[in-house]
């Protein structure tokens, strides 16, 4: 199983950008799937979380700009930022739960994609 980040970038203040993250693999099926982001000399911390029950919960940092959402026949989710600002920079990653098998077995495990990088700035 991977996950692929795309769509960071360079955005003035004030602009938008949307992220995606694809899951690929032998995937029976994913749980709840998560944006994080991580500053430079800071930790990695959650930005958005969609369960596969469509519960949400934000950072109150991004709370009302950021919207998470995904599409399950593509087994992809998005991040699209809004209003745009400065502290948003950061290298942003995906996660999910992923139930995936090999053979006839099943496993449940956890993925990170590889990083996206936003930059905000003017």
């Amino acid at each position: 199983v991977q996950l692929q980040a795309s769509g960071g970038g360079l955005v003035q203040p004030g602009g938008s950008l949307r992220l995606s993250c694809a899951a690929s693999g032998r995937i029976f099926s994913i749980g709840a799937m998560s944006w994080y982001r991580q500053a430079p000399g800071k930790r990695r911390d959650l930005v958005a979380r969609l369960t596969s029950g469509s519960s949400t919960n934000y950072a109150d940092s991004v709370s009302g700009r950021f919207t998470i959402s995904r599409d399950t026949a593509k087994n992809t989710v998005y991040l699209q930022m809004n209003s745009l600002k400065p502290e948003d920079t950061a290298v942003y990653y995906c996660n999910a739960d992923v139930e995936y098998y090999k053979g006839t077995n099943y496993y449940v495990e956890n993925f990170w994609g590889q990083g996206t990088q936003v930059t905000v700035s003017s």
